[in-house]
């Protein structure tokens, strides 16, 4: 399970879901948090962020991703859309909000953000086989998408939002007749035309999202029932109240406007420019009632995130060591004999935990064979020749999240002696390292050459070992099978643990018998 926050920064709000993503592809969002922070105020008729919205909005993310992190929220994605990706200050912004946060801000195109709302509106509600006309209002775009219960159609993301409608249209409350109406020509042109660009002007319901499509909605079932929204996704609302609500607004001034029952203060002056924007959508492909959504890209950008991060999410939940976790990840992504490679760690541990009077290291020494043994054979993905190499290679160079850069080292150095040459100061990694590390590859290395020797046909025939310790080191194996060539290759690497050690090694071998023998 991962803990995820996800801010999405929008031209009229900023909001943080903090979600558990399931590798399954499921989630659950624990809480949710807004702020009106209006990013966009003025934006668009200046072309730029003014510094008192900047300053709002990065530290309002201050407080939201130290709010995270104080939750234990290990993953956080912010995505920025259209009031950062128009104005000509929206990289200055973007840095200020790294160093602020060391977060950085995905500004997502106007492609890419109807994309997740799709993501987001399809886990919210049963779309049908036939295409539904999503609408999303923002303070700065509308994203128009066609979509069925199975893929994006099409998309279009249109300069008809609340805030830049209002900067053009709706300067004063309430506007005048003529600008109302240039307001609405301009939407019902931008409308149509996005949908001829669709090919089509059917579609099974229309379906608004956007916190501006739920603040009408709660104004509308309020006047309808007297009584609170009991629940905003999969409501209804006709296009006859819609009508009645953009009149509402439309003819009253600023105070007079702040009487409507269930309207959102903050909204007072955009909501006119979104409930026009969702009447004239539904009113264009002829449907008389609007259902809503309450998801949106936030949600959209967690779904997608488990989709491309589901392997990670399932090694997550499998390992809780991230250490270790990070290690078999590297493993998974090289094709790593995955069977051979933990049956050698078994082995190695085992090795040296009954070896402990002649080596006497520590819990992080056998850390370290653990995770060289199961990458020893990485190597194989560039080439079976000299693979022990190749391994060396991979480790020092794929950035284990976790490790020092000294323990990345070592354990790429154990694990490149695992076979063939034994370590020695022509080879110039290991000559590299500080006496005390030598002695450790020396040791470490001596133990995993045994380890993998004793699984040389990858068939798990020695099912475990036990050390009696004594002038000679002995190995009681409990095998299953025929064992002569673990037995054969596994002596003829004893070489190294002599003369590490000082003692030969010898094996005896105990025979289990295979189940129905």
């Amino acid at each position: 399970m991962a803990k995820l926050a996800v801010i999405d920064i929008g031209t009229n709000s900023i909001h943080m879901a903090l979600a558990e993503a399931e590798p399954d592809g499921s989630y659950k969002v624990l809480d949710r948090f807004k702020d009106m922070t209006r990013l966009g105020d003025g934006t668009f008729s200046h072309r730029r962020l003014s510094a008192a919205s900047m300053a709002r909005g990065v530290d309002v993310l201050k407080n939201l991703t130290t709010l995270a992190r104080n939750k234990g929220f290990d993953h956080m994605l912010m995505a920025a859309t259209s009031a950062v990706r128009e104005a000509r200050n929206g990289g200055q912004f973007i840095e200020e909000v790294l160093a602020q946060t060391g977060v950085r801000v995905k500004v997502v195109t106007g492609q890419e953000e109807a994309r997740l709302i799709y993501l987001g509106v399809r886990q919210s509600m049963d779309l049908t086989d036939r295409p539904t006309l999503l609408v999303d209002v923002g303070g700065g775009s509308v994203e128009l998408i066609s979509g069925t219960r199975d893929r994006l159609l099409h998309s279009a993301s249109l300069k008809l939002g609340a805030i830049r409608l209002k900067d053009r249209f709706l300067t004063k409350a309430p506007p005048t007749k003529a600008l109302f109406r240039d307001m609405q020509s301009v939407i019902d042109e931008e409308i149509h035309a996005a949908l001829r660009g669709f090919g089509q002007t059917k579609f099974d319901r229309i379906v608004a999202s956007s916190g501006m499509a739920a603040n009408l909605a709660e104004i509308i079932y309020l006047e309808r029932t007297g009584c609170p929204i009991p629940q905003i996704n999969l409501a209804t609302i006709t296009l006859k109240e819609i009508g009645a609500v953009e009149q509402g607004l439309v003819s009253r001034d600023v105070e007079t406007r702040l009487t409507i029952p269930g309207l959102d203060p903050r909204r007072v002056d955009t909501l006119l420019a979104a409930t026009a924007v969702i009447r004239q959508c539904a009113k264009a492909i002829g449907r008389k009632a609007v259902t809503i959504s309450d998801r949106a890209m936030r949600d959209g950008l967690v779904y997608d995130f488990i989709q491309k991060n589901q392997e990670g999410l399932r090694i997550e939940q499998e390992i809780p060591n991230i250490r270790l976790r990070n290690v078999v990840a590297l493993a998974r992504r090289c094709g790593y004999p995955k069977t051979h490679s933990h049956h050698v760690a078994t082995l190695a541990t085992s090795l040296f935990d009954q070896t402990h009077p002649l080596h006497g290291m520590d819990d992080r020494a056998r850390e370290w064979l653990e995770y060289a043994a199961l990458l020893h054979d990485v190597g194989y993905v560039i080439n079976p020749r000299q693979h022990h190499k190749h391994s060396y290679y991979l480790i020092t160079n794929s950035g284990l999240a976790g490790f020092t850069v000294e323990e990345i080292d070592l354990i790429a150095n154990v694990a490149r002696y695992h076979r063939r040459a034994w370590p020695c100061s022509r080879h110039l990694p290991y000559k590299a390292l500080p006496q005390s590390r030598r002695r450790l590859v020396e040791t470490l290395s001596a133990i995993l050459r045994i380890a993998d020797g004793l699984d040389r046909s990858h068939f798990s025939i020695i099912q475990d070992v036990r050390v009696t310790l004594g002038h000679k080191v002995n190995l009681k194996l409990r095998v299953e099978g025929d064992s002569e060539l673990e037995i054969w290759t596994a002596q003829s690497r004893a070489d190294l643990f002599h003369h590490v050690f000082g003692r030969d090694v010898t094996f005896t071998v105990q025979v289990t018998p295979k189940s129905g023998d």
